[in-house]
C-alpha cells in the first residue's frame, strides 16, 4: 500500500507541531519530460505540461505562505511556473549528474557502455558516471541545499533524485536504500524538519 494511503488527505498544523524555527517541505516532482523516453535529459530537457488537470490540483492544494525553491533545469522551472510559482534557483538541489551520459539513452548505453556502465548499476548508489557525481554525491550536495530553507512552508519543485536524497537524509537511511523509493512526476512528498528531528507526512502522493 503506498505511504500516502496511510495518511490524511491533507496535512493540518494547528498549533500542537508548529513551533518558530520549524520548517515544513512540500517536494514537488517536475512533470514528465518533454523528450524521447529512456533518456538521461540534460537540464535543458523542457517538461510535458499537457497534464493541466493534474497541474491546476496541485496548485490549489500547495501552501498559500509558502516559500518557492527549485533546481535550475529547465524542467523544474517549467513546472513551477506552472504551478504559478516563482522560485528562487538553488544549484544544490539539482539532478544527480550524470557526467559523460547525459542525453544518451539507457539502451544505447547498456549495448555501448562497456564494462563503466554495467558496473555503474552493480552499485548505483556509490558508483560514478564518467565525468559525473554518485548518488551518495548527491545527498551530500544536497543536504546544505536543505539547510538554506528558513522556517515556515517552502515548496521545492525538484528531481526525483533530489527527493530521495532529502528521504535518505530525512529518515537516516543508507544511499542504497533511499533509491528503492518510487518518486513519480508531480507527485508531491511532504517532510518536516522539527525542533525534535525530522518528520516524514507523505511520499510519492498523487493529488487529485
Amino acid at each position: 500500500m503506498p505511504v500516502a494511503a496511510l495518511l490524511p488527505q491533507r496535512p493540518t498544523f494547528l498549533g500542537d507541531f508548529r513551533m518558530e524555527g520549524e520548517t515544513f517541505l512540500w517536494l514537488i516532482r517536475h512533470a514528465a519530460v518533454d523528450g524521447v523516453a529512456g533518456t538521461i535529459h540534460a537540464t535543458d530537457a523542457p517538461a510535458d505540461l499537457g497534464d493541466r488537470a493534474q497541474l491546476e490540483a496541485l496548485r490549489r492544494y500547495l501552501p498559500q505562505d509558502a516559500v518557492s525553491y527549485a533546481s535550475p533545469a529547465r524542467r523544474t522551472v517549467e513546472t513551477a511556473r506552472a504551478l504559478g510559482l516563482e522560485p528562487e534557483l538553488v544549484d544544490e538541489l539539482s539532478e544527480q549528474d550524470f557526467g559523460d551520459w547525459t542525453g544518451r539513452r539507457h539502451d544505447d548505453l547498456a549495448a555501448t557502455g562497456g564494462d563503466a556502465y554495467a558496473q555503474f548499476w552493480s552499485d548505483p548508489a556509490r558508483a560514478r558516471p564518467p565525468g559525473g557525481e554518485s548518488f551518495e554525491d548527491q545527498v551530500a550536495r544536497v543536504r546544505p541545499g536543505l539547510s538554506r530553507i528558513g522556517a515556515g512552508s517552502a515548496t521545492l519543485v525538484v528531481h526525483s533524485g533530489t527527493i530521495r536524497a532529502a528521504l535518505c537524509i530525512a529518515l537516516d537511511l543508507t544511499p542504497e536504500a533511499a533509491l528503492r523509493f518510487v518518486i513519480d512526476p508531480l507527485s508531491l512528498t511532504r517532510i518536516d524538519r522539527l525542533s525534535t528531528g525530522w518528520r516524514v507526512v507523505s511520499v510519492n502522493q498523487r493529488i487529485a
